[in-house]
Formats: structure tokens, sequence, C-alpha cells
């Protein structure tokens, strides 16, 4: 027995207090820690999307430009993106879960300025620290599932749960949005974060563990900041070009733009030559991480640029409710958590090339189905299409997050949940800003000459289908029905060429998606390696060691 004991000791020397007994004796705590972790993401998702059905309400009230309108809705995904990086290695260092709590505090602190932002530019300021304070929380998911669940299957199985979550939450937050704008105003649909902030703090507080990374060298400041400032700079001057700014001539796209190129550049070179680099990028080497990450992205930006066009079809084309809105997308929510829930059982199946590749055809199958709406309200359409749209998403995500957490090591996990999550972000905010770039770029010529329409008034409604309804009302007569018309065919227009794009780039994934492995290796010693006495004593709590059931009994 005493053997028994030294080696149970021994084992959990190097595993943070609240991670103990996580182990055969106690493995239900890390099932708790995943379910922390899932809370935490579904705020993070929920407020990703939540503003979106709440964007006419917002234009009505507070009347922002076309470009703040776009900063409004895109500033959140953008900063979040941009200090992933940032904020996931600085976790490495002080600590996982005292940044995530950090984050939680921000994230309520902007939520209530948010909510009552007498402008547009508190707006965009309000949402900008949102994005900070999301930053600070998604790291420390994907990092700490990764050490939690080190055996493939169960990790596999961890995965399916946490993408169900996010999918939940990026399409839970229109149906909340709706259901806030209908029965209160537009500013609640932030609000509603207090009281998940007020008990996410203690609960986090009490039941997350804290671990950090193996602190070998400097904490490399310059390299986070020349990558977040990088990644934004070079999605403002995709944006400026998506809003129809020449980069030729206009310096205030062109300048950004490549002075983001040129930071990327040598924030790649910096990390090369570290000995200590914040980010392994050796991982971007091996196939399968590399194609998973740009699998993400393309994903992304699939989904939630087409998410807002289509709540902006269902208001102010079809004439629907925010609340309507919000429930004509809830197929596409449970699609996606069935798809995330069986998915551990089909990826040990399929294999991740087969079940990524099928997840991106039947996602561009679905987005093109999706051309049959028109003028007129086809329920069945949308229905079967968001279904079929949601599940091929889901199917893509788990299964290109799966493959890339599994080419990671323990060690190098935070780095790779950061590169994980930043792809996650950048997808969704070049969606937003690309598809709604190519939306625009089909929209305006439909609108620009109008018999009887001023073209004073032509170039106001030119700048969204929202703005041509209030150039309508203030024409009126056959001028005013004639721009209403005109700007609803081309609406309907810009989102056929919308969804035509976004099906040719899924099928671009789904080519991608033919380098994955094959099948789904589950190995014996899929474990992490036992740490040597050195070892335990030089490392740091991010490798928890642990051992399945058959080895401790063999032990005992």
């Amino acid at each position: 027995m005493s053997g028994t004991t030294t080696a149970r000791t021994r084992r959990t020397a190097g595993v943070p207090r609240q991670w103990r007994g996580t182990e055969a004796g106690g493995g239900a705590n890390r099932w708790v820690v995943l379910l922390v972790l899932c809370v935490s993401l579904l705020l993070v998702a929920v407020d990703a999307t939540v503003l979106h059905v709440a964007v006419p309400a917002v234009t009505e009230d507070l009347r922002p430009g076309a470009m703040e309108l776009l900063w409004i809705v895109d500033i959140y995904p953008l900063v979040c993106a941009s200090l992933l990086i940032l904020f996931g290695t600085l976790g490495d260092r002080v600590g996982r879960r005292r940044v995530l709590l950090l984050g939680y505090g921000l994230f309520g602190a902007a939520s209530a300025l948010a909510a009552f932002a007498p402008s547009p530019q508190i707006l965009i300021v309000a949402r900008a620290l949102l994005g900070v304070g999301g930053a600070m929380i998604m790291p420390a998911t994907l990092s700490i599932l990764r050490q939690v669940f080190p055996d493939r299957r169960e990790r596999a199985l961890a995965i399916g749960v946490w993408s169900a979550v996010a999918a939940v939450g990026a399409a839970v937050g229109p149906l909340l949005g709706g259901f806030l704008v209908e029965n209160f105003w537009w500013g609640s649909v932030f609000l509603v974060n207090l009281p998940l902030m007020i008990v996410a703090l203690p609960v986090g507080r009490w039941l997350l563990p804290e671990s950090t990374g193996d602190r070998n060298g400097p904490w490399d400041v310059l390299g986070a900041v020349m990558a977040a400032c990088g990644l934004f700079c070079v999605v403002f001057g995709v944006k400026r070009m998506g809003s129809g700014a020449d980069p030729l001539e206009d310096a205030v796209t062109t300048v950004p733009l490549l002075f983001g190129v040129v930071l990327l550049v040598l924030f790649v070179r910096r990390q090369r030559r570290r000995t200590h680099p914040l980010v392994d990028l050796k991982l971007f080497a091996r196939p399968a991480f590399s194609i998973s990450v740009g699998c993400i992205v393309l994903a992304l930006l699939a989904l939630v640029g087409l998410e807002l066009i289509a709540a902006q079809y269902l208001q102010l084309v079809l004439g629907l409710t925010p609340l309507e809105t919000g429930l004509r997308l809830l197929p596409l929510t449970f699609a996606a958590m069935a798809a995330g829930l069986v998915g551990s059982r089909m990826l040990q199946w399929l294999g991740p090339r087969v079940m990524v590749a099928i997840g991106f055809a039947l996602t561009a199958l679905a987005v093109l189905s999706l051309t049959a709406m028109g003028q007129s309200d086809r329920p069945a359409v949308l229905v079967g299409g968001f279904i079929v749209l949601g599940f091929g998403l889901e199917t893509t995500l788990f299964s290109a997050y799966e493959s890339m957490l599994n080419e990671a090591s323990a060690g190098s996990a935070g780095g790779a949940a950061a590169i994980g999550e930043t792809s996650y972000q950048l997808g969704a905010g070049i969606g937003i800003a690309l598809l709604g770039s190519v939306m625009n770029a089909a929209y305006k010529p439909g609108v620009s000459s109008v018999p009887g329409v001023p073209a004073s008034a032509s170039s106001d409604a030119s700048q969204s289908l929202g703005a041509a309804y209030k150039v309508s009302d203030r024409l009126g007569g056959h001028a005013g029905e004639a721009l209403r018309s005109a700007a609803r065919g081309a609406f309907v227009h810009g989102l056929h060429v919308t969804l035509a794009v976004s099906a040719g780039l899924l099928l671009i994934g789904a080519l991608a998606a033919l380098r994955l492995p094959k099948a789904m290796e589950c190995a014996a010693d899929d474990e992490e390696p036992a740490q040597g006495p050195d070892q335990r004593a030089q490392g740091g709590t991010d490798t928890p060691a642990r051992r399945d059931r058959a080895t401790v009994a063999a032990d005992s």
C-alpha cells in the first residue's frame, strides 16, 4: 500500500490543486472543468452575434453612418482576434485563471457601457473593450481542455461538447437579441451580460484550475504587440477596400494594410529567431495543423458573414420581427448541436480527411440551396438550408479543432489554442468584412440610377437597404415606391451573389481538407509521458501527469 501511495503522490506533484482527482479515482472532475469552460465560451460566442438582429434598431436610434455601423458590428471580433496571442501567452506567464477572471470583469464593465451608449462612437469603444475582454477569456478554454483531456478519444468527446456550445452561442445570440429588442430596447442585448458576469466571477475563481506554462525565457512583449497591431491593420485595410476604397488612390487604406503586412512578416521572422517564441511556428510545418487552421478560418468566414446578411434579409426584405428572425435561425442551432454531440463517433469512423471534406461539401450545398430565396417568404427552403448548413459547418469546425489540438503537445497547447481562437475570430471578422463588401458591391448598382429618383437620394440609398427605405419614405409618391422596389430587388441580387462566393470558398476548403490525415490515430501512448524527477522539478504546472485506470491498477 505504501508503494501505491507514493506513486499517486508522485503523479500529482506537478498538478494544480483543483485538478487533483482527475485521474482514475476522480475522473468526474475534469468534466466539471469542461462545464465551466463551456459556460465561458458560451458567453463570448453569444456576444459575437447577439447584436446582429439589433442592427436596425441601433441604426434607427443612434443613426450611425455606413462605416460606423460596420465598425459597431465588426470591431468586437477584430479586436478579440488581434489580442488573443497577447493574452494567451500572458496567461501562460501570470496564470490563465487570473487573466480569465480579469476578462470577466472587463467584459461586464464594457457591457454596461455598451448598453447605455449615447452615440455610435461610444458604442464602438464599448464593443472594442468587449473584444479585449473576450480575448482574455477565450484562450483558456482550449488550452485547459487540452491539458485536462490527454486521451484523444475523451478529448474528441470534450471538443464535441465544446464546439456544440460554441455553435449554440453563435446561433442563440440572434434569438436572444431578437427577444430583447422586441420586448425592451437594443441596449438590453448587452445588459444581459451583467448577471452572467456576477455569477461567473466567483464560480470561476472557485472551480477553475490555475495553471501556467513552463515560463522559460522572457515574455516577448514586443512580439505580442507586433502581432496585435499587424492583424488589426491588415483587417482594417481589407474593411476599407470592402467599403469601396481604392487601395491605389486611398492612402488611409493602403498605408495601414502595408504596415500590417510588414508587421506580421517581422513578427514571423522574430518568432523564428527567438529561443523561446510566443508561438511555435514549427506547428505550421505539419500539414494537419496548418490545414486545420485554414479550415477554421474558411468555415467561420462563411458562417458569420452569412448570418449577418441573413438577419438583414429576414427583417428588411421579408418584414419579420427581430424575435421571428431569431426563431428562423434556430434550426441552424439544433443541427450544429447534433453535429457536435455525435462528432466524436463520426470522427473515429470516418477520419479527419473525410469528415472535414464532407462538412464543407454539405455547407456549400446548403448555401447554394439558399439562392432560392427571393422577395417572398419560403419557410421550407430556409429551414432545410439552415439545417444542412448548421450540421455541415459544425462537422467541419469540430474535426478541424480536434485535428489541430492533436498536433500540439501539452507543452504547446497554449500557443495552439491561441492560434485556433485567433483563426476563429479572424475568420468571423474577415467574413463580415469580405462578404459584406461583396454584398455592397452587388447591391449598389441596383439603386444608383432609379428613374425619377435624384442622384443625391440614390447615393444615400446605396449605403444599405435600411438607408434606402428611409430615403424612399422621405421621397414618397411614385419615386419613393420605385426606390423601395429597386432596393429590395438589388438586395436579393446581392444576397445571391454573396451566397455564390461563399459556396466557392467552402468548396476550396473541401479540397484543402483532402490533405488531412485519413484516419484518427489513437495510439496507446496518447497519454502524456510521465515526467522524470528533473522534469518535475523544472517544469511548470502546464503538464499535469495522468494515467488511465489500467495503469493505476497495475501500480497498485
